[in-house]
C-alpha cells in the first residue's frame, strides 16, 4: 500500500517518504501488537487470525513496509493477505469461520442476557458484519 493508494502492486522495502519517525514508529509498534493478537487467535479458536494480520499489514506498510513485505511473504499468512491486498477476497473457508464464530458470538449474547437488547445490537451489528464477509469474492487459486 503506497501513498497513492494503489492496491494492486505489491509492498517493497521502500522507506514511507510521507511517515514521521515518531509516526513510523507507532505504526510499527502498533503492527507487532497487531501480529501478536494475531499469533494469538491462530492458537485459540474462535479468535480471529486473519484480521490482526491484515491490520498489521496495514500498519506495517505505514511504518515499516519491510516488515508488511515480510508478512506479505510468509507462507501460513502471505497468500490470505495477498488476496485480501489485491482483491479485498476471503476464502470459503475463511468466509465459513468467520459467520459461525459471529454465530457462537450472537448466540452467547442471547443466553447471557437479560434484556433484548445487547442481544438486538449485537445482531445488528454482527448481520452488517456478516453480509460484508459473505459478498466478498473468493480468492483464485
Amino acid at each position: 500500500m503506497r501513498d497513492s493508494g494503489d492496491m494492486t502492486r505489491p509492498i517493497t522495502g521502500e522507506p514511507n517518504r510521507a511517515a514521521t519517525r515518531p509516526a513510523s514508529l507507532a505504526y510499527t509498534a502498533a503492527g507487532y501488537a497487531f501480529v501478536g493478537l494475531g499469533v494469538i487467535g491462530a492458537l485459540l479458536p474462535l479468535v480471529p487470525t486473519t484480521c490482526f494480520m491484515i491490520a498489521a499489514l496495514a500498519c506495517f506498510a505505514r511504518g515499516s513496509p519491510s516488515l508488511a513485505a515480510r508478512l506479505l511473504n510468509h507462507p501460513r499468512f502471505g497468500p490470505s493477505l495477498v488476496a485480501w491486498q489485491r482483491r479485498r477476497a476471503i476464502s470459503a473457508r475463511g468466509k465459513c469461520l468467520a459467520l459461525l464464530g459471529m454465530t457462537f458470538a450472537f448466540a452467547f449474547a442471547v443466553a447471557t442476557s437479560s434484556t433484548w437488547l445487547v442481544p438486538g445490537v449485537t445482531g445488528l451489528v454482527l448481520a452488517v458484519v456478516a453480509l460484508y464477509v459473505v459478498t466478498r469474492p473468493i480468492p483464485a487459486r
